[in-house]
């Protein structure tokens, strides 16, 4: 199968250089920049070298030996990839008076440069670099320049290889989609065979191959990560699937049982547990948030491996795990933030073989596939949920009545952002719509719920704090909940949302009403970096 390599220099975008590739129906795949395979690989078709934290002058900077691929494949250098061609190959890059950050506009374009077909003169580009390329290597050409930036692209005269210092993958680029498909259609020679549709019928075919008639487990959550895997095994291998859905006593309120509904409707079979007693019972007193994550981390394997020795035939376990998660688990920074809940390997004891279908895939491309299948929409668009639930939505130690208070809370919240319905236009309607949410344009607006133009959202409860409030004529002493939202590609990185006033004070008044305990509702505004999204 034909495909892109990208090679990542750490840069925050790499993850949406490889989501725009995947939306032009092409195959690719994100290889730390050391990585690239070894030999002649028939399928690759093109490589992308990504932006950087680094610049090249760096003693700490990651350097690539270009000769692995250049005048093997077209080659793209995008920001620090572009200045690393260049200072490379005889260039040079100097630090910029300035930092070049934010909208430019493309004063001057070769449109007769394959690169830049269809574009247009003051085509808007998003720059973000604190170096600048002052010359370019003897045997490149300007294909492209700002007011600002002479080199922002050029091109080799001699052989297949395009650099530019803006960004093409992010949306404030308007034409970037452009690029990368003159890239990858026009220049790579892709077939764009890549699909939702080839992905269901090729994956299926590869699970009747990998598993045969071997019983599989498969733990859900709820999510729709794993509800797209269980589904596609389901069409794969029928009843020698068994899910296991195990219920912590964390999930958002009535989760367990609308979920069990929702999986009965789709033909799963699976066995619900409610392991509740236990983890409440190993959790108590404790405060700390990566002790909270180990103990319900270790308590569900124990409570899966449980029930998962009862099916003595298994052979498999599959895992909903998708192409993010694998590339976090590999980050080249070496740079972990917290835990992670579902990579890492089986354990030993297990004695199972691992199958992890969705292995290739974006979270968006998830959801296509989950369309493809026919899937009720509100399993495919629901927000991710930490695997630790509600426990890290929980400041301070974890009781069934603070679960159930925050469960309360966010219930109000959640139904409150899928109900408030917005009209967008221009390119807030061109994120939602690029996003993969289901809208009909018409007269140029969109209107969808804020649940959908949101990437996540919960509440969080300040148990560890109480303040001073008045409901009727009494004074009262409880306890703040914070209200988070935010937007994002791929969960990197993350703005919070900008929600209309009227929903946050309708919002806020029925939670204060509504649910004992809370007499304060907050909104958190803080973006990922340099806050996370989850509070704990």
């Amino acid at each position: 199968m034909q495909k892109i390599i990208i090679l990542d220099f750490g840069s925050q975008t790499t993850q949406l250089i490889g989501r725009r590739v995947r939306e032009l129906d092409t195959f690719c795949e994100i290889l730390p920049y050391n990585k690239y395979p070894k030999g002649d690989d028939a399928d690759v078709i093109g490589v992308i070298l990504s932006g950087s934290p680094y610049s090249v002058h760096d003693p700490e900077a990651f350097k690539v030996d270009l000769s692995q691929f250049v005048g093997k494949v077209p080659v793209l250098g995008i920001c620090y990839g572009a200045q690393f061609i260049s200072n490379t190959l005889g260039g040079k890059v100097e630090k910029a008076d300035s930092r070049e950050y934010g909208r430019a506009n493309l004063e001057t374009i070769n449109l007769e440069n394959p690169l830049f077909k269809g574009f247009v003169k003051g085509s808007q580009v998003w720059m973000s670099h604190g170096d600048t390329i002052t010359a370019i290597p003897s045997d490149f050409e300007v294909i492209g320049s700002t007011k600002d930036v002479k080199n922002a692209a050029f091109a080799s005269t001699k052989q297949p290889i395009w650099a530019v210092q803006f960004h093409p993958e992010v949306f404030h680029t308007i034409q970037g989609k452009t690029l990368l498909h003159n890239f990858v259609v026009n220049i790579c020679g892709s077939k764009q065979e890549w699909s939702a549709a080839s992905f269901v019928d090729t994956t299926v075919a590869e699970l009747k191959a990998q598993v045969g008639n071997d019983r599989v487990i498969l733990g859900l959550s709820g999510g729709v990560d794993s509800s797209v895997a269980a589904v596609l095994l389901n069409k794969a291998i029928g009843s020698n699937l068994t899910c296991i859905f195990v219920d912590h006593g964390m999930l958002r309120k009535n989760e367990f049982q609308q979920v069990m509904e929702d999986y009965k409707v789709l033909g799963l079979n699976v066995i619900g547990v409610d392991a509740s007693e236990k983890f409440f019972s190993d959790l108590a007193g404790v405060t700390d948030p990566e002790q909270k994550r180990k103990i319900i981390g270790r308590d569900f394997v124990e409570v899966f491996n449980a029930e998962a020795k009862k099916i003595t035939d298994a052979k498999w376990l599959a895992q909903g795990t998708i192409y993010p998660d694998r590339i976090e688990s590999l980050n080249i920074t070496g740079k972990v933030i917290k835990s992670h809940h579902n990579v890492g390997g089986l354990p030993k004891e297990m004695h199972l073989q691992l199958c992890e279908p969705l292995k290739w895939l974006f979270k968006d491309e998830v959801r296509r596939v989950g369309r493809q299948m026919g899937m009720p929409e509100h399993l495919i668009t629901r927000h991710p949920f930490p695997g630790p639930g509600l426990a890290v939505r929980i400041l301070g130690d974890i009781t069934r009545e603070k679960v159930q208070i925050l469960q309360d809370a966010d219930d109000i919240y959640i139904r409150g952002l899928r109900d408030y319905k917005v009209k967008l236009s221009g390119e807030e309607a061109r994120k939602v719509l690029a996003a993969g949410i289901p809208a009909d344009m018409k007269d140029g607006e969109i209107e969808v719920s804020l649940y959908d133009q949101i990437w996540q959202a919960g509440a969080i409860l300040l148990s560890t704090v109480r303040s001073v409030g008045v409901m009727g004529d009494e004074r009262t002493y409880e306890h703040p909940v914070a209200l988070r939202a935010v937007t994002s590609t791929d969960a990197m990185t993350a703005d919070w949302a900008h929600l209309p006033y009227e929903f946050m004070a309708k919002v806020s008044n029925e939670i204060i009403n509504k649910v004992r305990g809370v007499n304060r509702v907050c909104y958190d505004i803080s973006s990922k970096p340099p806050a996370t999204i989850e509070w704990e």
